[in-house]
């Protein structure tokens, strides 16, 4: 699931645009259409020609909304900068470019719109080369210009054409096991209650899910889940989502608050940062000065504590420790926002280092700036992960020898992965650099136990009156190494994901049930084996009578014994017949096949069999014409 966000000078059309592609328009509250002007986010939803469902986010371009803008534009895979031909590059196109660029937005589409008033395709080429000038050194650079136009419908094949190539070249989001929400919207339903909407990030939610909204800590349930419009079980990373929430009532929540799983996350009230300063800004920033950040959905007034400065000028970058107003959640590695409260201003981004460091630095202190260059390398743990990811399943030695790190910083890392869970150990042993264990990032294995899960669950429908899929059918049908397979195997029967037979793999709680006919064909089969228990009818009748399904089901639930390839007994029967033949045995020493056979009122086809099977597992042993009991 992607989403996708506009971003352009007020009126230039990027409502209107979003109507076009999607059906509807994003402008939802009567101000906005009475003033034709974006105030909150606004979203819409289209289907690619592959198939695939992109939201969209839709926002302000007013100057006095930009602060919407930031809310919205932060969780989106790419985006669309909507320039108007009858215009061009205008103030806002221009703020709205550097804040896509500082939030390094992974990819984008420039979208000249009202191409209908401008009738000149000169216009045209010089708009284009201007808009190339502008964006020359930005994330945007390379990015296509796709000619639109509302009005005469011209244009939209071309720009879908582009837009699904550009996400098809992108990744899609990783699913880390830890998902986040923040709130843009909340609002309350009739015959629902608290829903609240964001771009899921980190992780899936399903219905049912315990949550925690934070900063608050007030705790919940997922009691429904959408994705455009379209009742869900589960929801994916990246995509638009909605949350009905039950035990927690919208008067208590607000945008940018999170959807977290509890004990996962923890707001802060401090975070270490990179700072770029954008290079058009009025005036150069101080050490104590106040700022807005914004966040994910958050924003929040902090203050600026410079690293090793006393001044940052524009254009200028270095590490700012903040002080926030309002505790949130954020993480390493994400992107923000920084504006000057009055007046108001753009002043430029980064990316968060520590989201949770250990207390006020020394701002003049060099360990400290060597310590934050090092985590803007990455920590060991993220070194880590990012080399789990790029081996799979892997021995913790292996793992450690592919990040190059030193063994004295990797026992941490390794623990603080195993205790958030982003890495799996698949075998037992002490969790330490030069272990032999397997161990698996968070996503694999997710992507692994899903692909068993599917795997299993496509086989009971295939074979419900079978026991399970064949062992090594299974181990065939995921290609994997038996090391890793048994590893796996183990660790979800551990888990309680799947049951193991020996030679058969289910999922928990199958069971082999007989529906209907099937039913009535087996207590039919079960009463000619009553009215004649020492002399049945044979395996090739039963197949005819009740289908070789049914037959090989009650076989494998132990209903019925099979003896040999032609002879079958009920269990009852086939247990009072081996207490009959041990009990003759104890009492004369030894029992002949004559014997049994006249004992038990059956022909010798019966009781050979019988024998045969009892000597082959160990209960009895032949001596000459004669059986004795095996000690």
């Amino acid at each position: 699931m992607r989403v996708i966000g506009t971003a352009g000078h007020v009126d230039h059309g990027k409502s209107t645009l979003i109507e076009a592609l999607t059906g509807s328009h994003p402008d939802r509250l009567k101000e906005e259409q009475a003033r034709e002007m974006t105030i909150e986010l606004g979203f819409g939803w289209l289907t690619l020609p592959n198939g695939e469902e992109v939201g969209i986010v839709d926002v302000p371009g007013h100057r006095d909304f930009i602060e919407n803008m930031l809310s919205g534009i932060s969780g989106i895979d790419a985006a669309l900068l909507v320039i108007a031909a009858d215009e061009g590059v205008m103030p806002q196109t221009k703020e709205h470019l550097a804040i896509l660029d500082l939030l390094q937005i992974p990819a984008g589409l420039i979208v000249v719109t009202k191409t209908d008033l401008a009738s000149d395709s000169g216009w045209l080429d010089l708009l284009e080369a201007d808009i190339r000038s502008a964006v020359s050194d930005t994330a945007l650079k390379d990015a296509p210009i796709v000619r639109v136009s509302a009005k005469t419908k011209t244009g939209f094949d071309n720009l879908i054409s582009h837009l699904q190539s550009l996400l098809q070249e992108k990744p899609a989001r990783l699913d880390l096991g830890r998902p986040r929400l923040p709130i843009d919207r909340v609002f309350s339903m009739s015959g629902f209650g608290t829903v609240v909407t964001g771009t899921l990030s980190d992780g899936h939610l399903s219905i049912g899910d315990e949550v925690e909204i934070l900063p608050s800590g007030l705790k919940g349930r997922v009691r429904g889940l959408q994705t455009h419009k379209k009742k869900e079980e589960r929801a994916f990373p990246g995509s638009r989502t909605a949350v009905n929430i039950s035990g927690v009532d919208t008067e208590s929540l607000r945008r940018g608050d999170v959807v977290v799983r509890p004990n996962q996350y923890q707001s802060t009230r401090r975070i270490d940062a990179r700072l770029r300063l954008l290079k058009d800004i009025d005036l150069s920033i101080k050490h104590g000065d106040e700022v807005k950040f914004f966040v994910g959905a958050s924003e929040t007034i902090a203050t600026l504590r410079l690293l090793g400065k006393e001044e940052l000028n524009a254009g200028e970058e270095g590490w700012i420790q903040l002080e926030l107003r309002e505790p949130l959640v954020t993480v390493r590695g994400d992107r923000y926002i920084l504006r000057r409260p009055s007046p108001s201003e753009t002043l430029g981004g980064g990316v968060v280092i520590d989201h949770q460091p250990k207390g006020r630095h020394k701002r003049f202190d060099e360990s400290v700036l060597k310590s934050l260059e090092s985590l803007a390398q990455g920590s060991p743990a993220d070194v880590l992960l990012e080399a789990a990811m790029s081996l799979n399943a892997a021995s913790l030695k292996e793992i450690v020898t592919k990040s190059r790190l030193e063994a004295s910083t990797t026992e941490t890392a390794i623990k603080e992965l195993l205790g958030s869970g982003q890495l799996v150990l698949l075998e037992a042993g002490e969790p330490n650099p030069k272990s032999d264990s397997l161990a698996i990032a968070l996503p694999h294995w997710n992507d692994l136990r899903g692909r068993v899960e599917n795997t299993l669950d496509e086989f009971h429908r295939q074979f419900r009156l079978r026991r399970g899929i064949p062992r090594e059918e299974l181990k065939s049908r995921l290609k994997l190494t038996p090391r890793i397979f048994n590893a796996i195997i183990n660790r979800l029967i551990a888990d309680h994901v799947i049951t193991d037979h020996s030679l058969w793999i289910a999922k928990a709680g199958h069971e082999i049930l007989f529906h209907g006919a099937e039913q009535a064909r087996v207590e039919e089969m079960m009463r000619r084996f009553a009215k004649s228990p020492y002399a049945t009818p044979s395996v090739k009748e039963c197949q005819a009578e009740a289908g070789v399904e049914i037959v090989n089901a009650l076989i494998e639930t132990g209903r019925l014994i099979a003896v040999s390839q032609d002879v079958i007994f009920r269990k009852q029967d086939y247990d009072e017949m081996v207490e009959k033949i041990k009990a003759a045995i104890r009492q004369n020493g030894q029992v002949t096949l004559g014997e049994v056979r006249d004992m038990l009122d059956t022909t010798r086809k019966y009781i050979q069999a019988l024998l045969e099977h009892l000597d082959s597992i160990g209960v009895t042993m032949r001596e000459g014409d004669a059986r004795k009991l095996r000690t």
